[in-house]
C-alpha cells in the first residue's frame, strides 16, 4: 500500500485529498471521502459562518475521521468562516485565491494544519515560511480556479511541478501535493510520487462519486466529456477557470474577447456555478472540470473511487522496475 509522510502528519489512510468545490463539497461528501480513507474538504465557498458551521457538523455526524475546510480568501466572508474555523478547531485548512497568512497565526495556534493552494513557487516559499504544513501545488490542468503554468505535463521547466522539484523549493520537506490531473489515469498517482509529491488532490473525479450532491446533469457533463471538453475563461480579469465547454462557456469566452467593460463581464459570470451545480441549466450554467473529465467513465462511492486509484499506483509501481537497466 502507498503510504507517505502526509498519511501520517494528517491522520489518513491514502495520501490523496478531495478538492473543496463550491456549491459541490459538502459536509457529505468530505464525511464519505474521509471514511473511504483520505481527507475529504468542506468547501466554504462564498458562504458566511452560519452554513459552514453546518456543513461541519453535518461532517462531524458521519464521521470520526479528520476531514478539513477550504477558504476561498476572496470571498467576502473569509474573515469570518476563518475565525470559525478556528472555534471549531478542524483538522485542516486549504486556502485558494490568495495569501492566507494574515489568517495563519490563529489557525496555528488552534493546532489546525494549514495547507493552501500555490500558483507559484514564491507563493510556495512564502507560506511555508509562514507555517503552512503542505501545500498543494496546482496548474492549469485542473478543473474550476486555475494557475498560468501546467502542474507537470511533459515534465518541462515551464511546468510548476518540475520547478519545485529541481531545487527551487523541498518538496518532500514542505509535502508537497500535486492536483487532480493526470491523478485519475491509471498510475497517476504514482506519477506525482515520482516528482516528489506526498499526495494528490482531486477533484473532477469526486463530482461522479455517488455521495456527491451535485445535480445530475452536472455528473453526466462529465461522463460523457472527451479528450477535448474543456476549456478556460476568466483570464482577462484575472482568475482564469476551466469548465466543460457549453453555450455559457463560449458566450463568456467570446464576451472576454470583445468591448464589454470589465464590470459587466464580471456580472455575466454571476450565479453561473450554482446554476450548473444546484439547478443543472446545461445552457447557462458554468461547468467547471478538469482536463481528466474525459476519462471519467463511471459513478462509484468515494472509497471505491480512492481504493481504484492506489491499485492502479501499485501496479505500475510495481511494474516499473522492468525499464530500469
Amino acid at each position: 500500500m502507498i503510504k507517505t509522510p502526509i498519511c501520517d502528519l494528517l491522520g489518513i489512510e491514502y495520501p490523496i485529498f478531495q478538492g473543496g468545490m463550491a456549491w459541490i463539497s459538502d459536509g457529505k461528501l468530505a464525511a464519505a471521502v474521509s471514511n473511504g480513507g483520505g481527507l475529504g474538504i468542506i468547501s466554504a465557498m462564498n458562504a458566511n459562518a452560519e452554513y459552514l458551521k453546518k456543513q461541519i457538523d453535518l461532517a462531524r455526524s458521519l464521521t470520526d475521521k479528520p476531514f478539513g475546510v477550504n477558504i476561498m480568501l476572496m470571498s467576502p466572508f473569509a474573515e469570518e468562516v476563518a475565525q470559525l474555523v478556528a472555534q471549531e478547531k478542524v483538522a485542516v485548512v486549504t486556502t485558494g485565491a490568495g495569501n492566507p497568512s494574515r489568517y495563519m497565526p490563529m489557525w496555528l495556534e488552534a493546532g489546525i494544519k494549514v495547507i493552501p493552494v500555490v500558483a507559484s513557487v514564491g507563493m510556495a516559499k512564502l507560506v511555508t515560511k509562514a507555517g503552512a504544513a503542505a501545500i498543494i501545488a496546482e496548474g492549469g490542468e485542473s478543473g474550476g480556479h486555475v494557475g498560468e503554468m501546467t502542474t507537470m505535463v511533459g515534465a518541462s521547466f515551464g511546468c510548476l511541478a518540475p520547478r519545485l522539484v529541481t531545487g527551487q523549493f523541498d518538496v518532500e520537506k514542505h509535502k508537497a501535493v500535486w492536483p487532480s490531473t493526470g491523478n485519475y489515469c491509471r498510475g497517476g498517482a504514482f506519477n506525482s510520487r515520482l516528482l516528489g509529491a506526498q499526495g494528490v488532490q482531486v477533484g473532477t473525479r469526486f463530482l461522479v462519486a455517488e455521495e456527491c450532491g451535485v445535480h445530475p446533469n452536472y455528473k453526466k457533463k462529465v461522463l460523457k466529456a472527451n479528450d477535448i471538453a474543456t476549456m478556460v475563461t476568466g483570464k482577462r480579469l484575472g482568475h482564469p477557470v476551466r469548465q466543460i465547454k457549453n453555450q455559457f462557456a463560449k458566450d463568456y469566452a467570446k464576451a472576454e474577447y470583445s468591448q464589454i467593460s470589465d464590470e459587466e463581464l464580471e456580472k455575466l459570470g454571476r450565479g453561473a456555478l450554482y446554476r450548473a451545480a444546484v439547478e443543472g441549466d446545461e445552457k447557462t450554467g458554468d461547468f467547471l472540470a478538469g482536463q481528466i473529465s474525459g476519462m471519467i467513465n463511471k459513478e462509484q462511492p468515494a472509497a471505491e473511487i480512492i481504493q481504484e486509484m492506489f491499485q492502479e499506483a501499485e501496479e505500475v509501481l510495481k511494474g516499473a522496475g522492468k525499464w530500469v537497466r
